[in-house]
């Protein structure tokens, strides 16, 4: 049960039910389908198959056969083997043979979340009354781990949204009229030039005045929404309580080191801070994600006068020139980087890693 709710996304909590439901009843197959509104399965977790046979039996299943009588039902099923019941119909041809079957649905009061079910259980005899009690009651805390999950990624999901609404105004209210005023001003200068060049040049001198405002109302926008972490606790030990959430969380081990003395480190720039943690979260998302990695170290350096950080892999790597799913999100820390004075440098090569490097002015 802590190997389950120690997980905060959904996926994750679906793929631990499975894989401790099917350890803890020596079962072959295991597997956990959520259902949704047309007549299938919004997530499908399966243990006990390859990615080859996955292939080979082709799309999730829908809500048919024993599957959706236990939606319908919404009682626990035991049988000595599923083939003989009336409710059973089929299933595709690459399927493994199914025969001892258990299934209990994951309920939160009289929803039903999910069903979770076992086969072919490994100890000869088949599943008894004391796995159906031990499985529907691992299916209690599983619904309280499912809906905590949810509720998390709900969570982060309506923070994200606000945080872009209140960006929007941030913005529109600091700097657009200022962008506006300075527009129209930059036209009066132009249409000014041949035929009374010395109001022209005052126009121009309003100008520069006006982008010199402005650019002082973004820098104090960039302020208010540094994230309230930095201010807290500092760049380095909100980058290492990041890194550490993440080991936690993913199977992946990740590791932070700091070069210096992170108490006598002085700060930098609020713009070089937000951008080296905007561009770690984002290489860390990336290596999550897609790198298929055992091992990713984050290292951050203060020299004299520029930060450096590098987010390296040891994953499968990709192809900078052909991988352009990856491309926009590379797209996006080197927009970052160059907002703050500085570069971004990305090693990959299929087979070989992933190393971001990230050098700012401090």
């Amino acid at each position: 049960m802590l190997a389950v709710t120690r997980h905060l996304s959904v996926r994750e909590v679906l793929q631990v039910i499975v894989r401790s439901a099917g350890q803890l009843l020596d079962a072959r197959y295991a597997a956990l389908g959520v259902p949704d509104d047309q007549g299938a399965f919004a997530e499908f977790v399966a243990e006990g198959m390859s990615e080859e046979q996955w292939e080979a039996i082709g799309p999730t299943p829908r809500q048919h056969g024993m599957l959706g009588a236990m939606l319908r039902e919404g009682d626990p099923v035991r049988l000595p083997d599923i083939r003989k019941d009336p409710r059973f119909e089929w299933w595709p041809r690459a399927h493994p043979v199914l025969k001892d079957f258990l299934g209990v649905p994951i309920r939160d009061g009289d929803q039903v979340l999910g069903i979770i079910f076992l086969s072919n259980k490994r100890t000869p005899g088949g599943f008894t009354a004391a796995d159906e009690e031990l499985l529907t009651m691992f299916a209690a805390h599983a619904a309280i781990a499912l809906t905590n999950a949810r509720l998390y990624e709900r969570g982060r999901e309506l923070t994200v949204i606000e945080e872009r609404t209140r960006m929007a105004h941030e913005l529109h209210d600091a700097v657009t009229q200022k962008l506006f005023s300075l527009r129209l001003t930059a036209q009066a200068a132009a249409s000014l030039l041949e035929t009374d060049p010395a109001r022209a040049a005052r126009e121009i001198d309003q100008v520069r005045r006006l982008a010199g405002e402005a650019l002082a109302e973004l820098r104090a926008v960039i302020v208010e929404l540094r994230p309230a972490e930095l201010d807290r606790h500092g760049l380095v030990e909100t980058l290492r309580k990041h890194v550490h959430l993440l080991d936690r969380l993913h199977p992946v081990s990740a590791r932070f080191t700091f070069d210096g003395d992170p108490a006598g480190a002085p700060r930098a720039e609020v713009t070089a801070e937000v951008t080296v943690l905007r561009v770690a979260q984002e290489a860390l998302h990336n290596a999550l994600r897609h790198a298929e990695a055992a091992h990713i170290d984050v290292r951050l350096s203060r020299l004299d006068t520029t930060l450096v950080l590098e987010v390296g892999d040891d994953g499968k790597g990709f192809d900078l020139a052909a991988d352009a799913a990856r491309g926009l999100g590379l797209a996006s820390m080197r927009d970052r980087a160059e907002n703050a004075r500085g570069s971004l440098e990305v090693v990959a090569a299929p087979g070989a890693g992933t190393t971001v490097r990230l050098v700012v002015p401090a």
